[in-house]
This record gives C-alpha cells, sequence and structure tokens, in this order.
C-alpha cells in the first residue's frame, strides 16, 4: 500500500526496527520517543534465528551476528546434572545473546538520527477517516497516515485504543539480572539452572568481556534484604553441595546500584489490536513474562508481517486486519507453551516443554 507518513510511538528494539522496515517500503517514518536519548532497559536480549529474517532483509544482520555471542543452552537442575528433552537438537537450543544498548544504537543508525524525536511524550491522539492527529505533552500535534503504538507494555497507545488495557503484575513474580565482567566462569554455554520453590536462573556470556546473570522467581512471597540478598537467597535454591558457586560468586560481587530488580508485569489479551488506522506491535500488543526468553524475537516477527501486510494490501484498514489476525493467531498458542513453561516441576519437564516451544517457534515462523 502507499502511505505517506507513519508515526511510531517508541524508540525501543521492536519501535525502531518497525522504523528501518517500512522505511524500506517507502513509509516516510518519525519515531517519537519519550526519552531524552535512545537507550535500551535491561541488559542483553537474545534473539533467534527467526528474528534475523528481518534483520538480514534490512541489510544488518551481520553487524548485530558479529555484536553477540551465540548461546548453546543446557538446563540442570539444582545439583549440577545436564538436562536436555530427548528428540530436539542443538538447533532447538541456540540462540544470539546481543547487548540491549549496541543493538538500539545500530537500529538507531539504520532509521536515521534525523527521524527520531526524543523527549517527545505521547498523551494521547485522535484518528480521523483520512488521518491520525498524534498529541504530545509539549502541546505540539502532528498528523500521520497511520500510527503504530511501539511502546512496551505500559503503552499509551494501547490505552486509548482499548481502554481498560492496563498492564498487571505478574502476582508472586520477580526477577533480578545484571552485567558483570566475565570471570573464571564455564561461559561456552549458556546455564539455566531450575532450582526448588519456583525459582529459576543462571548466567551467560554478553560479550568477550562480560556476562549477564539472571534470577527470578514465582510465587516470590514477601521481599526482604537488599536487592542482592534477595537474588541471594533465590540462587541457593539452584546450587547444591558447591555446584553454581560461579553464579552465586556473581552475584555477591555485582555492586547493589548495578542490580536490575523487577516485578514482573503482563500485558492482558486484548479484545483487538487495531482500528483503521492505528495498531499495537511488540510487548504493546502482547507482554508476556519474560521466563521464554523470546519477547523481543516474537516481536521482531510482528514487524515483518506488518511491513508484508502493507506492502500486499493498498487498503491499510484492510492490511492491518490481515496483520492482526495472523499474529493474533500466532500468540494463543504462545500463551499455551508460555504457561507450560511456568509450571514445569523440574528441571526435566521444563527442558521438555521449552525445546517443544523453541522448536515450535522456530518451525513456524512466518516467512516474510
Amino acid at each position: 500500500m502507499s502511505t505517506n507518513t507513519t508515526v511510531i510511538v517508541g524508540g525501543g528494539l521492536v519501535g525502531l526496527t518497525t522504523a528501518a522496515s517500512l522505511k524500506l517500503i517507502g513509509h516516510d517514518v518519525i519515531v517519537l520517543e519519550q526519552a531524552p536519548q535512545v537507550r535500551a532497559v535491561g541488559a542483553g536480549i537474545g534473539l533467534w534465528a527467526n528474528a534475523f529474517r528481518e534483520f538480514d532483509h534490512l541489510g544488518i544482520g551481520s553487524a548485530i551476528r558479529d555484536m553477540g555471542v551465540e548461546q548453546n543452552t543446557w538446563f540442570f537442575n539444582p545439583a549440577g546434572d545436564p538436562v536436555r528433552a530427548p528428540g530436539y537438537t542443538d538447533s532447538d537450543h541456540q540462540f544470539l545473546l546481543v547487548p540491549r544498548a549496541e543493538l538500539n544504537n545500530l537500529l538507531a543508525d539504520t532509521v536515521g538520527r534525523d527521524r527520531i524525536r526524543l523527549d517527545a511524550h505521547v498523551t494521547g491522539y485522535t484518528e480521523t477517516e483520512s488521518d491520525v492527529i498524534v498529541h504530545l505533552a509539549n502541546g505540539e500535534t502532528l498528523r500521520t497516515d497511520l500510527l503504530i503504538g511501539a511502546d512496551g507494555v505500559y503503552s499509551h497507545v494501547r490505552k486509548q485504543l482499548v481502554p481498560g488495557s492496563d498492564a498487571v503484575p505478574h502476582f508472586g513474580h520477580h526477577a533480578w539480572r545484571a552485567i558483570v565482567p566475565t570471570g573464571s566462569q564455564d561461559s561456552e554455554s549458556t546455564v539455566l539452572t531450575v532450582g526448588s520453590d519456583r525459582t529459576r536462573g543462571g548466567y551467560a556470556r554478553i560479550d568477550r568481556d562480560r556476562t549477564v546473570w539472571m534470577v527470578n522467581q514465582f510465587d516470590a512471597g514477601p521481599l526482604t534484604g537488599t536487592k542482592r540478598e534477595r537474588a541471594l537467597q533465590r540462587a541457593r535454591k539452584l546450587a547444591e553441595v558447591g555446584w553454581n558457586a560461579d553464579l552465586l560468586s556473581m552475584i555477591a560481587e555485582t555492586p547493589e546500584e548495578s542490580i536490575l530488580e523487577n516485578q514482573v508485569t503482563l500485558v492482558p489479551e486484548l479484545p483487538h489490536w487495531t482500528s483503521a488506522r492505528v495498531a499495537l506491535i511488540g510487548d504493546a500488543a502482547h507482554g508476556l513474562s519474560p521466563h521464554i526468553a523470546s519477547g523481543g524475537t516474537l516481536g521482531i516477527e510482528d514487524v515483518g508481517v506488518l511491513r508484508s501486510s502493507l506492502s500486499a494490501e493498498d487498503d491499510l484498514e484492510k492490511a492491518l486486519t490481515t496483520y492482526e489476525q495472523a499474529r493474533r493467531a500466532r500468540f494463543e498458542t504462545v500463551r499455551e507453551h508460555s504457561a507450560a513453561i511456568e509450571h514445569a516441576g523440574d528441571a526435566a519437564e521444563f527442558a521438555q516443554r521449552y525445546a517443544a516451544f523453541s522448536h515450535w517457534m522456530l518451525t513456524t515462523a512466518p516467512s516474510t
């Protein structure tokens, strides 16, 4: 279809990738980012092979591969016994771990910094038959043919498009993570341990000199102590008879101010993602628990499907409907896998359910 202007709210991974992809098919894109600079929330992000279909299409796949470290995940029980589900291969366990900040800067350069407006806080929009008027906090308005909300789980665009869709806490689910200098730990493969009391955690090398550690717990109960103490309390449930000493020492040596602690927040299942001229994408549409470690990849899938739908259909509303129908159907299955993985009782069950999910995701990914 031919669209003169597209405004994308949100300058994170999915928003910037959306801008680069739609720019490639002739859209005059503007990215509105409320932060004062292009930045990244979090440490690193895992990108699976299906995400690289879009990155390769943009011509930046090789650059992203060069900045990341390939992970070949192994699962462990608290005693340190390695577990993998039978019937699956390395390809079902391999993804690239990429530093978020470096990735977002590459994407910003691909979009063009002149197309990104910083300190731009969107307060709402008015949709008409002929365009969308975007309202900014400074009183300014922008007119656009298409508005895309890529503004995450706390999306202002979603709040107006789907009233009553505020993000909700995943009750009792908390996560801790940090990037630390790579030490003597074995970093040839990702270590993910499934412990007692619904704890999970591990570490992975994010580049030559840095390693990211992460711990999470479902039904965590009241939190006491400092962030480091809370993380260590959960990490000890992942370590028996000397196993996982590397994880414990990494956490113990991490400065308190470097530890990210989050109450995990979810986007409720929405009745719709689009209108005639407005569409949600990425976490704004389907923010899930990070325990499936594929939210970014699935958001990049969104981008490819949206780009293909807009390229194939001259009628904007029909193109957005095609995009929404395809992605909502896929996420019905994603949610089923996410719940199954969350409720895995031990490392063996977790390994089986996670491999089933990753294999399904990779083999059924949309061709765009």
